[in-house]
């Protein structure tokens, strides 16, 4: 079972992934994590290289006490574009190769992606055909996710908690988040809200979806619905 998460920088991601994994492990299922940038997208040395010295930006992650001036997926041009659409191609190609391992690989885990190639159709122009093209070209391409979650949030919040992009671009990469969803792949779309009722809403959906897949391995459905605090998926 692949699952997803994507959302705008500092939506909260890495959090809910990791509550989310924990919460799956503690009710004894294997789960595995893919983090998108690490151990699937490629050339990414020499895509950080040009970002701090071609475009100059700021190296590492930014955090309330340090924040960093990342240029990267914000610098727009022609050259760019047709630049990320060579690269988000090779992505796609590692990203479709690596699921398809996984799925080969047998078992029973649980896969979870730090970030999928929807994080990087969302920084391309919607307003331009090719790109469009490009995007329902790449979501044919690659396997969905059987849960891919948007985590929303508010980029001035999002900004407070990693201040790593000018507020203008997370402003504008929300909107491509929100429109990707209707073009080319099937959001399951968690609005702002505290970190545990986020988490509580994100483990609603999966063991919803949980519930047939590993229906074999008899899971207790009452036990697991008051670990989660939310109603069994089961009856």
């Amino acid at each position: 079972m692949f699952i997803s998460f994507s959302g705008i920088d500092g939506a909260g991601k890495t959090t809910q992934i990791e509550l989310l994994s924990s919460s799956l492990k503690k009710l004894g299922l294997a789960v595995r994590l893919i983090s998108f940038w690490n151990d699937v997208a490629t050339l990414t040395r020499l895509r950080e290289f040009a970002g701090y010295t071609i475009f100059r930006g700021d190296r590492g992650a930014g955090s309330p006490s340090a924040p960093v001036n990342r240029r990267d997926k914000n610098v727009h041009s022609p050259i760019m574009s047709a630049v990320r659409l060579c690269l988000y191609e090779l992505d796609s190609l590692s990203l479709r190769s690596t699921m398809m391992k996984a799925i080969s690989d047998g078992g029973d885990a649980v896969v979870i992606f730090d970030r999928f190639i929807y994080d990087e159709l969302a920084n391309l122009d919607f307003r331009n055909p090719v790109a469009r093209a490009y995007i329902r070209h790449v979501s044919a391409f690659v396997p969905s996710p059987h849960i891919s979650f948007l985590l929303d949030a508010d980029p001035e919040q999002a900004r407070a908690r990693k201040p790593e992009y000018p507020i203008e671009f997370l402003r504008a990469n929300r909107e491509a988040y929100l429109a990707l969803g209707g073009l080319a792949c099937a959001f399951t779309v968690i609005e702002p809200m505290p970190v545990d009722g986020v988490a509580r809403t994100v483990l609603q959906h999966v063991m919803n979806e949980l519930s047939p897949w590993y229906a074999w391995r008899d899971l207790n459905c009452q036990a697991l619905s008051r670990f989660a605090a939310v109603e069994p998926p089961c009856r």
